[in-house]
């Protein structure tokens, strides 16, 4: 039997899809063994605004030179990518950053993925297990990577599921094995917990790969003597992607049918691995407060929106943060000046150095135009429908446009024609290249994302560490991390809009435009963004208190 978080309530309809059966309430909840304790901390605050996360320096040196204290957690990460190891996005930054950050406050971080293929794991050690499905195990090897005190990364090493030419699926599309391949992933994390005989403070899902590990610990380590009451976290850092999968498949890895009922992980007809880890969570966390609240709307739900108002009260709102000592003006190793909010004035370096490099003029007449700076996946969630429909319009407002990206045909398409069309004021790369996009936010002036949804979005805060302006739409982090210089001129630091419009966009941008004709203002613009701390040791410690508020 199941041990659910609260009562359901009916799905949401979604036009887009055939209508959902009604969900009824749930059974009350049995009680399950109690845990340790643990000292609790003050109750969770709600997360702080952009400018009250701003810092006049950043504490990453402090908490990492903190002792390990006693009341230390010790915190089972579960997710399908991290960095060094493999990645591609912002997932894996996150699955590397916070654990690091984690540890610089004294905490333990066991962070497990797959080793997928060209993972370096040096001379590792590791030892083999079998991972229990029921009836059946599946062998794996464990690979134990220090990563740095305080953080071991265990890379789940099974060849004939992660030793493929993409993470999650090839040119043909989602790997058909992958419900499969990401339970070894769930149950295996759990496992490598219970043959080491360490008892989690807590477990800590990451997307909807992860999201069977609180099916596994409310059914069958219910009871676990070493895994068996762990509180466990869920972090949604894309609602879209669900994990759907054929329910057939439960019993292969190693869950009862049980399960299948539109008040667990039935979802439009299939298993939702998504919708088991929303139901069965402790605390659901999304990567920004207003990414939050959008997800309880139709628009945003993706048809998860009534599931997710049943937890309403278990959803916080955490910012990401980025990685401060990458993304460091004053010390970036690939721009050709590095410069700081007291020497603005070098910025203009890097500026000529971007035109030069992407082939555009780099004269006086060059320089004085504005640069606007693109770095995205090239979809419809970006925006790239709302640089289409600007089309040539994107010109009028007398900027130069450098765009790196690679996506779907049609936006990259559109963006090749407008180079062609203009090689004097639009550059347009296609693929993605590390160093560029750092010219890229060192160099522009402005950056633009026109997100549809933006969950919390990384580029946005890139740009204000660099003094580049960012160009938003006020979306989920992108909301929540760039203060409009119109409506609060005094601490401005970037350019909202808030239809998911061709004309609200130009609108954002030409104001941005003739905001840059008043050098002066401009300055004060580049110099309140440069003081915004986005490092992970604030999203860190609120993490600690969600942590340590079961």
């Amino acid at each position: 039997m199941v041990k659910k978080n609260t009562k359901d309530a009916k799905n949401t309809k979604d036009t887009k899809e055939p209508k959902a059966a009604k969900e009824p309430k749930a059974a009350k909840e049995p009680k399950v063994a109690k845990e340790p304790k643990v000292a609790k901390e003050p109750k969770v605050a709600k997360e702080p605004n952009v400018r009250e996360r701003r810092r006049t320096a950043s504490t990453s040196s402090t908490a990492r030179a903190q002792a390990k204290r006693e009341d230390a957690l010790d915190i089972l990460f579960i997710t399908s990518e991290m960095r060094p190891f493999a990645r591609t996005g912002g997932l894996s930054d996150v699955s590397s950053a916070l654990p690091r950050a984690l540890a610089g406050l004294g905490h333990q971080v066991t962070v497990v993925l797959p080793k997928y293929r060209g993972a370096d794991v040096g001379s590792a050690p590791s030892w083999a297990a079998d991972i229990p499905f029921g009836l059946h195990t599946y062998p794996v090897h464990f690979v134990e990577v220090a990563v740095e005190p305080g953080v071991t990364a265990v890379l789940i090493d099974a060849p004939a599921l992660y030793d493929r030419d993409g993470l999650y699926g090839d040119s043909r599309g989602e790997y058909g094995d992958n419900a499969f391949r990401f339970a070894v992933l769930c149950r295996g994390a759990l496992e490598y917990a219970r043959l080491k005989g360490t008892r989690p403070s807590v477990v800590h899902c990451h997307d909807w790969q992860a999201a069977l590990a609180p099916a596994y610990l409310r059914t069958i380590l219910l009871d676990d003597p070493i895994v068996g009451g762990v509180k466990s976290v869920l972090t949604i850092h894309n609602l879209a992607f669900q994990g759907a999968f054929d329910a057939k498949e439960l019993n292969w890895i190693g869950l009862g049918r049980d399960l299948y009922t539109p008040q667990v992980m039935e979802f439009w007809g299939r298993a939702s691995a998504l919708k088991a880890g929303v139901v069965l969570s402790d605390v659901i966390t999304t990567v920004s407060p207003t990414y939050a609240r959008e997800i309880l709307q139709p628009e945003y739900g993706f048809g998860f929106e009534g599931i997710l108002r049943t937890r309403e009260k278990d959803l916080v709102g955490i910012l990401n943060g980025i990685d401060v000592d990458v993304w460091n003006p004053q010390t970036d190793p690939r721009l050709p000046q590095t410069f700081s909010a007291a020497t603005l004035a070098k910025k203009k370096v890097n500026k000529k150095a971007l035109l030069e490099a992407v082939g555009l003029p780099a004269d006086d007449a060059a320089l004085a135009r504005p640069l606007i700076g693109i770095v995205t996946r090239l979809t419809q969630q970006k925006g790239c429908d709302l640089h289409a429909a600007a089309g040539e319009l994107l010109l009028e407002s007398g900027a130069s446009w450098v765009m790196l990206g690679s996506g779907d045909g049609w936006a990259e398409e559109f963006w090749k024609r407008l180079a062609a069309a203009h090689p004097d004021r639009v550059a347009t790369r296609i693929g993605f290249d590390d160093g560029l996009a750092h010219l890229i936010e060192g160099g522009a002036d402005m950056f633009l994302m026109a997100s549809w949804y933006e969950p919390c979005g990384l580029n946005q805060m890139y740009s204000q560490r660099y003094g580049t302006l960012p160009i938003v739409r006020a979306t989920g982090g992108l909301q929540d991390t760039v203060v409009d210089a119109a409506e609060s001129p005094s601490e401005g630091t970037g350019f909202k809009f808030h239809d998911h419009t061709a004309e609200a966009m130009l609108g954002a941008i030409g104001r941005a435009v003739r905001a840059f004709g008043n050098p002066k203002s401009w300055k004060g613009f580049q110099q309140n963004a440069m003081r915004q701390d986005f490092s992970w040791d604030v999203s860190a410690r609120e993490y600690v208190k969600v942590y340590r508020g079961f």
